[in-house]
């Protein structure tokens, strides 16, 4: 088949390109006039500057968009955004959002803290307080001195120590010291602090003495003997002779552990005698309606009334 014009037997038949064809023209097809090929296209050329704008377009006539300006100028459809209803977004960096408010002071902090303070300070306070009643307390106690007459004893006490001022302490088994009437050494009682553990028993017989010579007693006055003894039953008294004078009341060995195990009653007590510049016999010993069941450890001296080992 040749390219050609077979005539048109039913409109869809017609070929819109026969005037295109020799055939077509021969039969007299015209191009069309409306549009770019097609007949009765609604698409329709007009000279420039032919369309008015702002008028309706008519029937079957196309609308040609109208063509933006050129760069950099606005179209004349072109309408800003602030003349639009609600205005414009707002120009330029967004703002950030103001910061979250900060709370005020911690005001039950303080409070809490405040309360403490004051609390460690009446604490400090009452201390301070207790404190100075005790030294007080204990100032008074040491002041009260008992008299010649009686022994006292102080509170229990398993230390002893050497007199002031150079004065001497002996073991009640020592060499400077004399026994006589049944008294003897004895080490059965675990506790003394004599040399070997040694220490003198058999004192409770009638008669029973220890005596001890003290050399270089440097001034005349009123010292403080001492003794270091074991006692775990009822309370004990002994006569005191002080250069061959009954001195006072005697010597108090009372049970001040209130022990009854002979282990843990070693003890101390003390006599305030006035003793004579240079040397002095001091004896202890069982007279009739004396009580005198107790062991022996040690004695010493110190200047004054001291009242404590």
């Amino acid at each position: 088949m040749t390219p050609g014009d077979n005539g048109a037997s039913t409109p869809e038949d017609d070929d819109p390109f026969g005037y295109l064809y020799a055939d077509g023209q021969a039969r007299g097809a015209q191009p069309p006039s409306g549009g770019y090929g097609y007949p009765n296209s609604v698409g329709r050329v007009r000279p420039v500057g032919e369309r008015q704008y702002g008028q309706q377009p008519q029937y079957g006539q196309q609308t040609i968009p109208q063509q933006q300006g050129a760069y950099g100028q606005p179209s004349a459809h072109y309408q800003a955004p602030e003349t639009m209803p609600g205005g414009a977004p707002p120009s330029g960096p967004r703002s950030a959002p103001p910061a979250p408010r900060r709370g005020g002071p911690n005001t039950k902090g303080l409070l809490i803290g405040a309360i403490a303070v004051v609390a460690a300070v009446v604490i400090g306070i009452s201390v301070a307080m207790l404190n100075g009643n005790d030294d007080k307390k204990n100032g008074n106690q040491a002041g009260n001195t008992p008299s010649q007459s009686q022994s006292q004893g102080p509170s229990p006490s398993g230390s002893s120590s050497k007199g002031s001022g150079g004065l001497p302490k002996v073991d009640a088994v020592g060499s400077s010291v004399q026994l006589a009437g049944g008294a003897a050494m004895a080490s059965d009682v675990k506790g003394a602090q004599g040399a070997g553990g040694k220490y003198v028993g058999g004192l409770s017989a009638v008669g029973a003495s220890v005596t001890w010579t003290v050399d270089n007693i440097p001034e005349e006055g009123t010292y403080t003997l001492l003794a270091r003894y074991d006692n775990a039953g009822e309370d004990q008294r002994m006569t005191l002779t002080v250069n061959g004078a009954k001195f006072g009341g005697g010597f108090n060995f009372a049970n001040w552990t209130h022990q009854s195990d002979p282990t843990q009653a070693w003890t101390e007590s003390y006599a305030f005698p006035t003793l004579n510049k240079g040397s002095n016999t001091i004896s202890l010993s069982c007279q009739p309606g004396d009580k005198c069941n107790v062991l022996l450890d040690q004695l010493w001296l110190k200047k004054g009334k001291v009242g404590r080992s």
